[in-house]
């Protein structure tokens, strides 16, 4: 039987595919903008034939109304990082989440220890050899299908074909329903001039020929806005955004100086919009692989240069960053932050960053904490941080003291807020007080 005759003789409803699901199944859904959600509703559209139907997955985009109060004990999800569209019911107590690096994801199901019975996921239309791609997502889905008992692929043609370590051929999957329709968009509210401030303080960090890690959001964004005057600069990342295009285009970003897969860009997926799609398909300046590679702490330091740029909730005095939850409260996860912070300080002239804008809510609370609120997560430990960006300037707090992490982090937070650290700090016998006088 060739190819073709396996793809028509497995072609099907995606009412049809998803009989495959039964009750007590473990289901992967491949994220972002991959999410497979005419797969999705057809999983839910099954709710009253199921019981006990856990779902897991990192950030998927669209509805997840499986989620939803009146599906319970129907599907409970797991969640590996995440969204927007998972967080009430997680916090409600309806799912769950797994704080994990997004490096070690993919070891979960080869040792067994996290058993797949279902994936869903989003492919391009097969090429002449019967090879489809993961397109805009590989992430920990092209691992998924391979140990899962069941695949089930949503053959989007709109889905663009991506290159590196992204295909799957077509007698690896159980059920294949074909599509036409726009992929689920990412578009990040514009940059504010405060994310521009703190912005050109994290460009100020990154050389010539660097390789950069950056995620998605208004900082991220606004980096790669103010990178136009840097020279040979590439791409080792879990993620893109449309941010990369201009940079390409114009040559800022070509990887002539990567150490380590020179002239691709390597990322394991992308947020972003139709633009985006339509740049990376059949772009050969691309190399797509999975998470458990690009993440992996020891392939990161490889990079000379290597420049990583992570978020935060909250910095405390000492270091410690929040990343993940509000309190108890999860938000998001892990992700990639302790991969690449990890990996760049291991790098030669690596630069591990943590950026954030000095207050939240409008600048009614400072993000530079005497302590983490109570229940918060450490994300990344305190003898992991290195740099800590703000709009107000640049901490360098690696082989630091208590006390010069305490100066060093009050004199970046907002002025507003400053006395009322000196104070804690003097305190806690970080500082004394005439060493704090200098931020009155």
């Amino acid at each position: 039987m060739t190819w073709s005759d396996q793809f028509r003789s497995r072609s099907m409803s995606a009412a049809q595919a998803l009989e495959a699901v039964r009750s007590g199944d473990r289901v992967w859904i491949q994220s972002g903008c991959g999410t497979p959600s005419m797969l999705v509703d057809a999983l839910v559209a099954r709710a009253a034939g199921l019981r006990d139907v856990e779902i897991i997955h990192m950030k998927t985009l669209g509805n997840a109304d499986y989620t939803k109060p009146e599906y319970a004990g129907h599907f409970r999800h797991r969640g590996l990082f995440l969204g927007e569209n998972v967080r009430e019911a997680v916090a409600a107590g309806r799912a769950d989440y797994t704080p994990i690096f997004l490096s070690e994801i993919e070891g979960l199901f080869e040792s067994g220890q996290l058993p797949l019975d279902v994936v869903l996921m989003q492919v391009s239309p097969p090429d002449a050899h019967g090879f489809v791609s993961l397109g805009t997502t590989v992430d920990c889905t092209l691992t998924a299908a391979r140990f899962a008992k069941v695949v089930i692929a949503e053959v989007n043609e709109r889905m663009p074909r991506t290159l590196g370590d992204t295909f799957i051929h077509v007698s690896h999957i159980t059920a294949l329903v074909e599509t036409s329709h726009q992929l689920l968009e990412l578009h990040p509210e514009p940059f504010t001039d405060l994310h521009l401030r703190v912005a050109r303080n994290v460009a100020s960090l990154i050389p010539d020929g660097a390789t950069l890690q950056t995620g998605i959001g208004g900082i991220p964004d606004a980096v790669m806005a103010c990178l136009e005057d840097k020279h040979d600069l590439g791409i080792h990342t879990e993620m893109c955004s449309d941010g990369v295009i201009e940079l390409m285009e114009s040559g800022v970003i070509n990887g002539e100086r990567k150490s380590l897969h020179k002239g691709k860009a390597v990322a394991a997926f992308v947020l972003g919009s139709q633009r985006l799609f339509d740049f990376i398909h059949e772009n050969a300046s691309f190399e797509f692989r999975s998470i458990s590679y690009t993440n992996d702490p020891f392939v990161v330091a490889q990079n000379d240069r290597m420049v990583a740029i992570n978020s935060a909730l909250q910095v405390d005095l000492t270091g410690q960053v929040c990343a993940d939850s509000l309190g108890t409260r999860p938000f998001s996860g892990f992700g990639g932050q302790v991969d690449f912070i990890r990996g760049a300080a291991r790098s030669r002239g690596g630069v591990p960053i943590i950026a954030l804008l000095s207050t939240a809510q409008r600048g009614v609370v400072s993000r530079i904490v005497p302590v983490l609120e109570p229940g918060a997560g450490v994300v990344t430990s305190r003898a992991d941080v290195h740099y800590v960006v703000t709009e107000h300037g640049v901490a360098y707090l690696h082989g630091k003291t208590l006390r010069e992490r305490a100066q060093a982090l009050i004199a970046i937070a907002e002025p507003r807020f400053q006395q009322e650290l000196e104070d804690f700090a003097v305190g806690a016998h970080y500082l004394e007080r005439k060493a704090a006088a200098a931020f009155a």
